[in-house]
């Protein structure tokens, strides 16, 4: 068994590479060996987003407060609130990110598969964004 306390690994800044405006991640767990999930809470600031992005395993998200955006790619984009929970599944191209004007924050888990968690892509563009 191991606890992990609230606050015991440091807030990191979302890079620029990876997000448009302020977010914020704070790590929660990541998996011993065998295992694979990490998961994190990430806060988006009014209008911040991921970059388009894949998972090799798929991704949960979570949602805990705020309201956001999702979109996969081809889909439409589609509003997520508190309680919402968000399949992306192995592969498929998406993004997530806060609204316009409310903050969002989720919890996101996700497993690696051979060390990667996330392949990145492009920036969201802002039409894209603003649906």
């Amino acid at each position: 068994m191991k606890i992990t306390r609230a606050g015991t690994n440091p807030s990191v800044k979302g890079p620029v590479d990876w997000f448009t405006g302020s977010v914020r991640i704070d790590p929660l767990f990541h998996a011993e060996p065998p295992g694979r999930a990490a998961g994190a809470a990430v806060t988006f600031e009014p209008g911040a987003r991921t970059a388009w992005h894949t998972h090799p395993a798929g991704q949960t998200l979570i949602v805990t407060a705020g309201r956001g955006r999702v979109q996969r790619d081809g889909g439409p984009m589609e509003e997520i609130r508190p309680g919402d929970v968000v399949w992306f599944p192995a592969g498929e191209k998406h993004w997530h990110g806060a609204s316009p004007d409310v903050a969002m924050t989720h919890i996101a888990i996700q497993e690696a598969v051979d060390g990667v968690t996330v392949t990145w892509m492009e920036q969201v563009s802002d039409p894209d964004y603003l649906g």
